[in-house]
C-alpha cells in the first residue's frame, strides 16, 4: 500500500487590521493655544497667592463687551468665599485673569472650578446660549516671592495695555479701580468693590519690596503668565 501523503500547511500572510504603529495614528495635534497639561497639579501652600487664567473658546463673543462683561464681573464679586479669595481681576476678550489666595490645595482646586461654573453660566446667559465655556482647565501660576507677586499685579490689572495696545491708564474690564497699590490712586469708586482684600504677607505687604507701587504706564512682561 503506498504511503500516506504527508499533508503540507500552507503559510499565508495575516491580515492587518488594528493595533501597532500605523502611519497617522494617534491624537492629532492642536492647531490652537496649547492648554495646561494634564498632570497632578502641585501642592498650593496658603502662603502663597496664585495667577490664574481661564481662557474662552473661539466661538464665545467678546467678554468685554457690554452686553456680557457686567454679568462676568457679577459672578466674580460672588465667587469668592471663607477658603477662596479672589483679589484681583481683569476680563479681557477671550480669557480672564485673577489673582487668588486659598487655604489649600483642595480649597484652591474647588474654589476655581465654582468660579468657572459661576462665570460660564453667567456669560451663558448673557449670551442666550448654552453649553461649554471654556477651552480647557484653569491654568495656575503659583506666586512664591514679592518679585513675582508684584509682576503678576502688572499683568493682570494692566493686561489690557499688552492685548489693546491702550493707553496709561486703568482697565474699566478689571478691579484696578479699587487696587490700593497705585502710585497714583484714582478716586474712589461709588461701588462696592467686587474683590476681597489679601490676608497674606505677600499679597498685602511683601510685593512692594519687588518695587514699590505700581505706575498706570507699566506694562506687563511678556512671559509672566507662565
Amino acid at each position: 500500500m503506498a504511503a500516506a501523503r504527508r499533508s503540507r500547511q500552507l503559510s499565508l500572510p495575516a491580515p492587518r487590521t488594528w493595533g501597532g504603529r500605523r502611519r497617522g495614528a494617534g491624537r492629532k495635534a492642536s492647531t490652537g493655544r496649547p492648554g495646561p497639561r494634564h498632570g497632578r497639579r502641585p501642592v498650593h501652600r496658603a502662603r502663597h497667592p496664585v495667577h490664574v487664567t481661564l481662557r474662552a473658546l473661539d466661538e464665545i463673543p467678546s467678554l468685554r463687551a457690554d452686553a456680557v462683561y457686567p454679568d462676568v464681573r457679577r459672578a466674580l464679586s460672588r465667587a469668592s468665599k471663607p477658603f477662596f479669595r479672589v483679589l484681583q481681576f481683569s476680563v479681557q476678550m477671550d480669557h480672564i485673569h485673577l489673582i487668588v489666595e486659598a487655604e489649600g490645595t483642595l480649597a484652591l482646586t474647588r474654589g476655581t472650578q465654582g468660579l468657572a461654573i459661576r462665570c460660564a453660566r453667567a456669560i451663558n446667559r448673557a449670551c442666550h446660549r448654552r453649553g461649554r465655556v471654556w477651552r480647557h482647565r484653569y491654568h495656575a501660576h503659583y506666586l512664591r516671592t514679592p518679585r513675582e507677586v508684584r509682576a503678576a499685579y502688572v499683568y493682570v490689572l494692566l493686561n489690557h495695555r499688552k492685548h489693546l495696545r491702550a493707553s496709561p491708564g486703568i482697565d474699566p474690564r478689571s478691579s484696578g479701580a479699587w487696587f490700593e497699590g497705585w502710585a497714583r490712586p484714582p478716586p474712589p469708586p461709588l461701588e462696592a468693590s467686587p474683590v476681597i482684600a489679601p490676608r497674606t504677607w505677600l499679597a498685602a505687604v511683601g510685593w512692594r519690596r519687588a518695587g514699590g507701587a505700581i505706575d498706570c504706564g507699566e506694562a506687563p512682561v511678556a512671559g509672566t503668565a507662565r
